[in-house]
């Protein structure tokens, strides 16, 4: 198994525990305030883990468009984890996550336009396949 395959799956496991274990957590206290905590820890434990494996090292490297893009995928996710914990806060967390994975689309989307990634049929087939369960999930 590739090492970026493994990776993946690993973030697919872990991604599912975080909103069971986040649906937890907020059950008493603001969408909002769940997400800061959330955020902080995330904060420390992506530091250490940059320590750990020598990321640090790469700090020499940067420039001012990567860091443009950092910052700006920071803001869309702190966007996206705002609203998709008001959204786990008032709805069914495997509502809300599997509608969340049509950022799946997106992604695919944009890597076709702005990364000029190739779009296979299997890729092309799977995010249809990805927004037709949104539609259904959706579908009143």
């Amino acid at each position: 198994m590739p090492t970026w395959l493994l990776y993946a799956l690993l973030a697919t496991f872990f991604a599912g525990l975080t909103s069971v274990l986040a649906k937890f957590g907020i059950q008493n206290i603001s969408a909002d305030l769940g997400v800061a905590i959330r955020t902080a820890v995330v904060l420390v434990v992506v530091a250490i883990n940059v320590f750990l494996w020598q990321g640090h090292k790469d700090i020499s490297a940067l420039s001012f468009k990567p860091v443009l893009f950092l910052v700006l995928s920071g803001i869309t996710t702190a966007l996206s984890w705002i609203f998709y914990y008001r959204a786990m806060k008032l709805g069914t967390v495997s509502y809300v996550a599997a509608i969340d994975k049509g950022s799946i689309v997106i992604t695919i989307l944009l890597s076709v336009i702005l990364l000029s990634e190739p779009l296979s049929p299997k890729l092309a087939i799977g995010a249809a396949l990805i927004l037709a369960g949104m539609i259904v999930l959706i579908w009143k």
